[in-house]
């Protein structure tokens, strides 16, 4: 059936959540990179201009393991909390449970924290959520996820005003991300003060925002958290 239309649109978000996010699968007229965002109200779907705010309008002020990373969904950056809950493992095996990223790729940060950063978590239950019932797969949310994991882990909430952006490697080096200046942009709209990068996107956002906002490079994993939390 797929074969036989110009365009298939996927309705995704969780059933206990208002919102409803619109991505094409197929689109013979145009891009299947964009992203749509909808709130269902009594008078049926509306549409959400300014999905950042809404998604952060809830979140109260800085604690630890919560960190916002601006994430691209099509050619739209998107500013989305990420929250994460360590605390020690009760029951033998630890649990690791996520809900709106990949909890192999949770699972894989958790090894390089230990490996690179002298943070282990082995012994520690872990939990990962993206609010708003969003789905993140895109490598620069990583950064973001192990900063919140270290927050939690350490009792210590990242600095205030702070977004967090970037790839992390197996080598714990951080990698650059796409679009960075786009994705920045949108957190300066939302009053964020200051942004931690990749070391390889600091100028381009820089340049790009002549000002508007502090950069924090960083070129590994244990630099960046030492950024974020003091």
């Amino acid at each position: 059936l797929e074969h036989g239309v110009d365009v298939v649109l996927l309705f995704e978000g969780e059933r206990h959540h208002n919102y409803r996010l619109v991505r094409g699968v197929k689109n013979r007229f145009g891009s299947t990179r964009e992203l749509g965002v909808f709130q269902m109200t009594d008078r049926g779907l509306e549409e959400v201009p300014n999905p950042s705010f809404v998604f952060l309008e809830e979140r109260s002020g800085p604690i630890a393991g919560s960190v916002v990373v601006p994430s691209l969904n099509g050619t739209r950056p998107v500013l989305v909390e990420i929250q994460a809950l360590v605390v020690p493992g009760r029951f033998g095996v630890p649990r690791r449970t996520t809900s709106g990223v990949d909890q192999n790729r949770v699972s894989l940060l958790l090894a390089v924290l230990e490996r690179h950063a002298g943070v282990e978590m082995g012994a520690q239950d872990v939990y990962v959520k993206v609010t708003g019932g969003l789905w993140l797969d895109e490598p620069a949310v990583d950064l973001a996820v192990a900063v919140a994991l270290y927050s939690s882990f350490i009792n210590r909430p990242v600095e205030a005003g702070l977004v967090v952006m970037g790839e992390i490697g197996l080598g714990g080096e951080l990698r650059g991300v796409q679009r960075a200046a786009q994705r920045v942009r949108e957190a300066v709209k939302l009053g964020f003060t200051r942004a931690l990068v990749p070391r390889s996107n600091a100028r381009e956002v820089r340049e790009s925002l002549q000002g508007d906002l502090e950069v924090l490079p960083a070129k590994h994993i244990q630099e960046a958290l030492e950024q974020a939390c003091g």
